[in-house]
């Protein structure tokens, strides 16, 4: 069996180190030229997906990575309102603990064997049990699984299906150093997430391992040309802080002194997602894992579900060594009903968030009854 993994993601890396555990080689060819040759993002809420890293014996590594303290949450509303505090104990169990994006990608790159990623393999096509990569190469495979993202290049083989906008742009910044830089914005953002909603606009400031506050503000009811229409001069990052600190002029101004402390990273984010419940029919030799199968909005299912597939995967391949297609199908049965109720929630707390009365929706999202 020659199974070739497109993408060096959660989902992708997953599968690589499930199947490898059972005896089993796999290669993951990755468009980019090495692992740091980019940053990875920031934190993640890790909670279904402990499965998947256990079934890959990776629990224990896990564990001494994961923050329980990232676990804690506080709700303001605009005007500086408390709506909202959850301080996770320092003996909780770690049910949905935070971990470093860049942290978890490495614990399992580091769990495979040398050669099993080649970096610098762009894939441009596939066909007939042949990869072919741009620039030039190919390699074989009897089972391709697409782990390239959002914006997979794989899927086209399976569905013509790809994401629509959901109406959300997001800006995001960030402030390193935050305890010796800021330490009064540390202490309001706290160990976690500190959730700030307003009229149309909310702003989510969350505590990385590394000390950096990730700043991230949402913008609804935005259409994707949103970043070229909205008047940010984004190539000025001074620019940009101070123009989006005049749209949240009547917030309290600890959140406006949140954007004014952050440095000159900017990233432009525009949120996309693929159709809840999204299938297609069973190909023998093509599959599909992560995001590049069940795109949702980032509210903390995408990279549970990316770990899951991986898992899921890996262990039907194991079942069945000899029958891919087998494999394939049950693997697919399994994940469409799984992460279509993932989509489904994370749709609709998506929409919870962009309506007028969110705040309070939230406050009772997370404290029903």
């Amino acid at each position: 069996m020659t199974i070739a993994v497109v993408g060096a993601g959660l989902g992708g890396l997953t599968l690589a180190r499930v199947l490898h555990v059972n005896g089993i080689d796999a290669v993951v060819y990755e468009r980019e030229s090495s692992r740091e040759a980019r940053g990875q993002g920031g934190m993640l809420d890790i909670h279904s997906g402990q499965w998947a890293l256990r079934e890959a014996g990776l629990v224990d590594g896990f564990l001494a990575i994961a923050r329980g303290e990232g676990q804690d949450m506080r709700l303001l509303e605009s005007d500086g309102t408390l709506l909202l505090q959850e301080d996770t104990p320092e003996d909780a169990p770690l049910l949905r603990p935070e971990v470093d994006r860049a942290d978890l990608r490495a614990l399992l790159l580091d769990s495979l064997p040398e050669g099993t990623v080649r970096w610098g393999h762009a894939y441009e096509s596939a066909d007939n049990g042949v990869l072919r990569f741009a620039g030039g190469g190919t390699a074989p495979y009897d089972l391709l699984v697409g782990a390239d993202g959002a914006h997979s290049r794989v899927r086209a083989l399976l569905t013509d299906t790809r994401p629509a906008h959901v109406g959300q742009n997001v800006v995001e910044l960030g402030i390193p150093d935050v305890d010796h830089t800021h330490p009064d914005l540390a202490a309001m953002v706290g160990r976690g997430t500190c959730w700030v909603l307003g009229d149309g606009i909310s702003l989510a400031a969350q505590r990385n391992g590394d000390g950096r506050v990730r700043v991230g503000l949402s913008f609804y009811d935005t259409g994707e040309d949103w970043f070229t229409t909205s008047g940010i001069p984004f190539d000025d990052p001074a620019a940009t802080r101070a123009h989006l600190i005049r749209l949240l002029a009547d917030w309290d101004p600890r959140f406006t002194a949140l954007i004014a402390a952050c440095d000159d990273t900017i990233r432009r984010w525009p949120i996309s997602t693929l159709p809840v419940g999204l299938t297609w029919p069973p190909a023998p030799d093509v599959t599909l894992v992560g995001d590049a199968a069940h795109l949702m909005p980032p509210v903390g299912e995408g990279a549970n579900m990316a770990l899951l597939d991986g898992a899921r995967l890996g262990l039907a391949l194991t079942a069945h060594p000899d029958d891919v297609p087998t494999a394939v199908r049950e693997y697919e049965r399994e994940m469409f009903d799984r992460t279509s109720a993932a989509a489904r929630l994370s749709a609709d707390l998506q929409e919870l968030l962009m309506s007028p009365d969110a705040a309070q929706r939230l406050v009772a999202f997370f404290q029903p009854g």
